[in-house]
């Protein structure tokens, strides 16, 4: 459990119904569009200046696409987007192990679509100052800490005379401000301020040795441009999906180049994100020269790379604590393994909005249902993608066949692939069936 958070008593005249949302990334955005859906008005605030469209690729999974389309962008977002039509595995001689469709080539009402991260950041923003008003968008303002608050001298800051006071650093005006709700939700990330706040002993993320760096290219479709392509095994793995169409045929391709290496180059891999050098990689790839794929020369193409550690966090047993949750990377960071991180930020937000909904304006119990709701099924994505999730079938034909094969069925049955990708799909929330009814999960009852 976490660390208890203090009370104070706050005067009445301090007292404010809207919602603090401290983060504007994808998991803050989607909250704050979706609490404003039903109903609920919010305050976001966001440590960086300016909300700019930087990054590279992301997925978007069916059940992800299925809240933005009853947010009402999947339109925006398909027409700035690749609706990814299949999944292929191959080895690190580039011989297919395993295909299968995605998206609605798989049987789903709703597309999976590759994007920008930036792009996608760019339409939730734009909808959220166009739904919510720029004026209730605070950039510059990075949180510090918050403590729950009373209005009264009860002792009890979950009543309904409780509220949540938050303080921020406001680089504008080189000073600290404090803000004052009936709850806030914390989606300030990976390096979370709340969450640190609530596990003070919790130290730096986790990092499993691994390093990716990840780099957009413009080439002639891979394949048939519309395949997502997942290459190697653990210890060197390419990962590739095409993230746009543009004019006269070519694409925009996002990829992801993964060395591991042993724990005790740790201390040497301190950066959390820094541009990338090819001499540090690309050596290691230059014999992915495939019929269907040329890494190298792929790689040489693109303007650069980034450079990012895989790590994570333990999953933790409490996510609420009084008229505070938290919620995206802040709640439950994970290994970019199975599309999952941003997918499963916005299954939160929804969530969320769907609490709200069935226990309008009581935001202790709002907060708590969403974190028994989400925390358990986010745990198990985690501690699953520790295990290699999804990509598990690479590491298998790997250790039976290192030197290739004739027939992939003499290294590994389809069942056994159908075993590992069919459950994590259950794991993660967008099996086929479970999507049959087609309820946003802003619309459930919780």
């Amino acid at each position: 459990m976490g660390r208890p958070i203090a009370g104070r008593i706050l005067s009445a005249n301090m007292e404010s119904n809207d919602v603090i949302i401290a983060g504007a990334g994808i998991g803050g955005l989607i909250t704050a569009l979706s609490l404003h859906q039903a109903g609920v008005e919010v305050q976001v605030y966001e440590a960086v200046d300016e909300v700019r469209a930087l990054g590279v690729g992301i997925n978007l999974l069916p059940h992800a696409v299925r809240e933005l389309d009853a947010l009402g962008l999947l339109e925006r977002l398909a027409s700035e987007a690749v609706a990814s039509t299949t999944l292929a595995y191959f080895t690190k001689r580039g011989q297919q192990i395993w295909s299968e469709d995605r998206g609605v080539a798989a049987g789903y009402r709703w597309p999976q679509l590759s994007i920008h991260r930036g792009t996608l950041q760019k339409i939730l923003y734009d909808a959220a100052v166009e739904r919510i008003g720029a004026e209730r968008i605070h950039t510059a303002h990075q949180l510090v800490s918050f403590i729950n608050v009373y209005v009264d001298d009860s002792g009890d800051a979950t009543g309904s005379d409780g509220r949540v006071s938050a303080t921020f650093n406001d680089r504008r005006a080189g000073r600290q401000v404090d803000v004052s709700g009936a709850a806030m939700i914390a989606s300030d990330g990976i390096h979370s301020a709340a969450r640190a706040q609530c596990y003070p002993e919790q130290g730096p993320p986790l990092w499993n040795g691994a390093l990716l760096w990840r780099g957009l290219a413009e080439c002639e479709p891979i394949l048939d441009g519309r395949t997502m392509i997942w290459a190697g095994h653990p210890r060197q793995k390419f990962v590739g999906y095409p993230i746009a169409d543009l004019p006269g045929g070519r694409q925009v391709f996002n990829f992801i180049a993964e060395l591991r290496y042993d724990e005790r180059e740790l201390a040497e891999q301190e950066d959390w994100n820094r541009p990338g050098n090819l001499d540090d990689f690309l050596p290691e790839f230059e014999s992915w020269r495939f019929e269907w794929l040329d890494v190298p020369s792929l790689v040489r193409s693109s303007s650069g790379t980034f450079l990012f550690p895989m790590v994570d966090r333990d999953p933790v047993g409490q996510w609420t604590f009084g008229r505070v949750t938290l919620l995206g990377d802040a709640a439950h960071p994970m290994y970019p393994i199975g599309s999952n991180g941003a997918s499963q930020a916005i299954l939160d937000a929804r969530t969320l909005a769907g609490c709200v909904r069935s226990y309008p304006g009581d935001w202790p119990r709002i907060l708590q249902r969403y974190d028994e709701v989400r925390r358990p099924a986010t745990s198990a994505i985690v501690l699953a993608n520790r295990g290699q999730g999804p990509e598990l079938p690479m590491t298998l034909v790997e250790e039976r066949a290192p030197d290739g094969f004739d027939d992939i069925n003499d290294v590994i049955t389809p069942a056994e692939i159908a075993e590992v990708t069919d459950g994590y799909r259950r794991t993660a929330g967008f099996a086929l069936g479970s999507m049959a009814d087609g309820v946003s999960l802003a619309d459930k009852p919780y």
